[in-house]
């Protein structure tokens, strides 16, 4: 298969994996072909081609009828050309298997897969169960990974130098995204992946797992509230003493009714560790309430500088894949 084929392919493939809405399906003088059709069953809906399980009953068939309706649009020769068998038998079982109905499934934990393109390697990527309704029962939106964790990602895939060999805390951890990358792939020493939610934390055991991360001493959930003391009745230093030299957080600010809390602990962070870094990046769905953030990091003397990383176009994203419509600000924070 030619290099330019082959980088269709893989990018329908990443988009597939990570659940993506909009998928760039091949273009039709290359879908039509044989050898594009049968890499696309082979790597995504031929039995056990997935071992960590499949996307979604109605994810599945929905992609599946569109690619072999852009395949049949496509084919200029019936004679000579066709739709693939293991397509069709795939649509077909799948057409057979009963859907569970839709508050159910909203429920459901699913795979996603996380291709990492800035990483040397083509095997790079980071597998997570995410539950894909915006909000879970329980009122947490840390369950699924959000544009903004995937953005401090890329700018740490950019700049390993940042968490190589280093201890980070990760504050609001969610799935665990940025806290994986860190430990899996970019060299950090030890990283502590916290969350105030207990669906949170209770989560983050099956994510370690997917990664061949389960029972690594590099890094350990926990639980941690904003706003709590750090140090308790029953410990002398907060985390052992152990040193830190990192803390980052993604999407940590997008309730107002948290950030005074948020603050609190930052100060905290910085009152322990005077030489600490602190990286936030914030989806900016709502100018108002990153400008409360601003305004209470101004009134606690802690100053917000802007790190300039641009979000890449969607048709330059290999992966992983985010809206590049919404801006994301990622600031670097000081104690003044």
């Amino acid at each position: 298969m030619e290099a330019s084929v082959r980088k269709q392919v893989d990018r329908f493939c990443r988009q597939y994996l990570q659940l993506e809405q909009t998928l760039d399906y091949p273009e039709p003088q290359y879908i039509r072909l044989p050898e594009v059709q049968d890499s696309i069953y082979q790597r995504l809906f031929a039995d056990d081609s997935l071992p960590g399980g499949p996307p979604p009953l109605r994810y599945q068939v929905r992609v599946l009828k569109e690619l072999i309706s852009r395949i049949e649009v496509s084919i200029e020769d019936w004679d000579a050309q066709g739709v693939s068998d293991g397509l069709m038998s795939s649509l077909s079982v799948l057409f057979s298997t009963p859907a569970p109905n839709e508050d159910d499934a909203a429920q459901q934990k699913c795979r996603v897969v996380y291709h990492l393109a800035s990483l040397p390697g083509h095997e790079a990527h980071i597998n997570l169960f995410e539950n894909r309704s915006l909000i879970a029962a329980g009122g947490t939106t840390g369950l699924r990974t959000w544009e903004a964790a995937l953005h401090l990602g890329q700018l740490l895939c950019r700049d390993p130098s940042i968490v190589s060999g280093k201890r980070v805390l990760e504050l609001g951890t969610g799935t665990g995204y940025l806290a994986i990358l860190c430990v899996k792939y970019l060299g950090s020493t030890h990283v502590i992946a916290s969350d105030g939610s207990d669906d949170v934390i209770n989560n983050l055991p099956e994510n370690l797992f997917l990664n061949q991360l389960e029972g690594s001493d590099a890094i350990r959930p926990m639980d941690l509230k904003w706003g709590y003391a750090l140090v308790g009745t029953e410990e002398e230093r907060w985390n052992g003493g152990r040193p830190l030299d990192v803390v980052l957080g993604a999407d940590i600010t997008y309730d107002p009714s948290i950030i005074p809390d948020l603050v609190s602990t930052l100060l905290e962070l910085f009152g322990i560790y005077p030489h600490v870094e602190v990286i936030i990046a914030a989806t900016q769905r709502n100018l108002e309430t990153f400008q409360v953030f601003l305004a209470k990091c101004r009134d606690e003397a802690l100053k917000v500088e802007d790190v300039s990383f641009e979000i890449p176009s969607r048709d330059q994203q290999e992966g992983p894949f985010y809206n590049d419509q919404v801006a994301i600000r990622i600031c670097r924070v000081s104690k003044l």
